[in-house]
């Protein structure tokens, strides 16, 4: 007979010893299926142009970052010296956020609860598409997701009041790896909080605000210190534009239309019926929670408001638009909302309740797939540049890259930014450097016109060509 915890131990040790099953069945269910999600990226996975720094730990390839985005975290990963190989960069990346979501969805499954809600939140957590178009930075953002993994462990063994102390210092640390981790750690503050009330929720907010305040203080200070800027100016590449009074804020509103427009657009797969079928169980799940668990449907709203309202204050002061991936956060808020409704209904024997399993579960499974699917899209790209190193290795002399890179098809399905993953990749494989004659026209000055401005084809094909001793890729574009 399984023994049930000391009700002599503290409130906080009873509570650390009825979650660790838990803890450890979601993630027996969360790691194995994870890691047959990303089967087809971890060979070979994909990086991009400004992951190869973490990745051949390099910092002086990331020290800019360290003004433009304040990540000092990740640059101090980049002094490590050791360098691994980008499937074990990648396996742990994934590890690390199975972690963090199995810890989350025990988290928010309330002590005494069936085991099933727990693997299924996991589950649903998963595949959250924020973290999908991470993926190719995970080499980067190892540290980051340790500190999400630590803190969200620390959750389920820790009282409120010790994990609500550690806040500031975790909040520091995420705001360094990446600057919208913070808002995970107040979700997972939120999630985890027990005794819920107003004065609490309003204390907790106080604290989070005030260790994000000292978190962005503590980096202007450091950057003042080494670059001798007080503050964090955003790469001129991002084509910031800061507002300077309600004029300003208000022309910046299209900006925001159009990140939410993409945000909407990425969690949805493109699909304006999946995006309905979301908003409705989100409004029905919402509902469910305000009539049975009031305050538990208020902390979880909070969560989200709070980091929209960051999101939203950051557009239109700034004048940029945010990549769908710094919106990590709603897709947890969602996950734990669904699921926990889904819960409540299933207290008892009745058709509600089944039909809310089957939709959090439809949810789960069918974003399983679709991110599986996601992640073969990198094979084309990875095959024909083995293929390209593969020649290359076996000729002599300079390597030059001429044509339309980025939109070559194989490129295209990728989803490559820039011309220099093509660059970073082919150094990687022949450990040879590749001269991109877009970026450097002076040094491809020497090769005559059929090269440097290849004619259009129907279907552009990459092929290999020798000119004078050098070799010269050729990316013709497309007709």
């Amino acid at each position: 007979m399984r023994r049930s915890p000391d009700p002599q131990l503290p409130q906080a040790t009873r509570a650390a010893a009825g979650s660790l099953p838990a803890f450890l069945a979601a993630c027996a269910v969360a790691l194995p299926v994870l890691l047959a999600v990303s089967a087809g990226n971890i060979a070979d996975p994909i990086v991009r142009y400004d992951d190869y720094p973490a990745l051949l730990a390099q910092p002086e390839g990331f020290w800019q970052k360290t003004l433009t985005e304040g990540r000092w975290l990740n640059y101090l990963w980049h002094l490590r010296g050791a360098v691994t190989p980008a499937w074990l960069n990648f396996v742990l990346f994934q590890i690390l956020w199975g972690v963090t979501a199995a810890a989350i969805a025990t988290a928010a499954t309330p002590p005494g609860s069936r085991k099933w809600f727990t693997a299924v939140l996991a589950l649903t957590l998963l595949p959250a598409p924020p973290v999908f178009l991470m993926a190719p930075w995970s080499s980067t953002l190892i540290p980051g997701f340790a500190v999400l993994a630590l803190f969200a462990c620390l959750a389920l063994v820790l009282s409120q009041r010790a994990l609500r102390l550690l806040l500031p210092v975790f909040t520091l640390l995420a705001f360094t790896a990446y600057t919208t981790f913070p808002l995970i750690l107040l979700a997972v503050c939120l999630i985890i909080t027990r005794q819920r009330s107003l004065p609490d929720l309003a204390g907790l907010l106080v604290l989070f605000g005030a260790s994000f305040a000292g978190a962005v203080l503590a980096v202007y200070a450091l950057n003042w210190q080494v670059h001798g800027v007080f503050g964090i100016p955003l790469d001129p590449a991002r084509s910031p534009d800061p507002a300077q009074d309600l004029t300003g804020l208000w022309s910046h509103l299209p900006l925001l239309q159009e990140t939410l427009s993409v945000l909407l657009g990425k969690l949805s797969f493109q699909s304006t019926p999946v995006l309905l079928f979301h908003l409705c169980l989100l409004i029905a799940a919402t509902a469910v929670l305000l009539r049975r668990q009031p305050l538990e449907a208020l902390y979880l709203w909070t969560a989200l408001w709070a980091g929209m309202a960051l999101m939203t204050l950051q557009v239109l002061k700034l004048g940029v638009t945010i990549p769908v991936r710094a919106f990590h956060f709603t897709w947890i808020i969602y996950a734990v909302l669904i699921v926990r409704a889904a819960q409540e209904l299933s207290r008892g024997p009745s058709l509600p309740g089944r039909l809310a399993r089957n939709a959090v579960l439809l949810v789960a499974l069918s974003y399983l797939v679709q991110t599986a699917v996601q992640f073969t899209r990198f094979r084309d790209w990875q095959h024909e540049t083995r293929a390209m190193a593969a020649a290359i290795a076996a000729q002599t002399g300079p390597v030059y890259a001429t044509g339309s890179i980025l939109d070559y098809p194989a490129a295209r399905k990728a989803g490559l930014h820039r011309a220099s993953s093509l660059a970073s990749r082919l150094e990687l494989l022949t450990g040879r450097q590749v001269s991109l004659c877009g970026a450097i026209p002076e040094a491809c000055a020497h090769l005559p016109p059929r090269l440097t401005s290849p004619a259009p084809e129907p279907q552009p094909q990459a092929r290999l060509e020798r000119f004078k001793g050098a070799n010269v890729l050729v990316f013709p574009p497309r007709q």
